[in-house]
């Protein structure tokens, strides 16, 4: 499995980038990122752009997900680390949703 880690770009030189954390990141699928923006970051190489509140999100939830797997969280701080996903029903991809909509169940 691979996780997506927002990096803000500091420096670009072509299509490689340098993070805040001093990591390189190949910009190649987004040469038109730059430095201040942040990037969605997967084994080395740049996916997307975020916006500045996506990018924040991104990272409580990174940071929630590691203490609650030290164990660290209550429920009550749980729940709060992960905002935009609580008091909501959870959704499919459109594709799947349509499929389901149309009354399939097995693949």
């Amino acid at each position: 499995m691979c996780i997506g880690i927002p990096l803000r770009l500091t420096a670009v030189d072509g299509i490689v980038g340098r993070a805040e954390d001093g990591s390189a990141i190949d910009l190649s699928l987004i040469p038109e990122a730059g430095p201040g923006d942040w990037v969605l970051g997967f084994l080395g190489a740049a996916r997307r752009l975020l916006e500045p509140e996506e990018a924040s999100q991104i990272l409580d939830a990174l940071a929630a997900m590691a203490a609650a797997m030290a164990a660290a969280l209550d429920g009550e701080r749980l729940d709060s680390a992960f905002a935009d996903l609580t008091g909501r029903e959870p959704t499919l991809p459109p594709h799947l949703e349509a499929a389901r909509a149309a009354g399939l169940t097995e693949a």
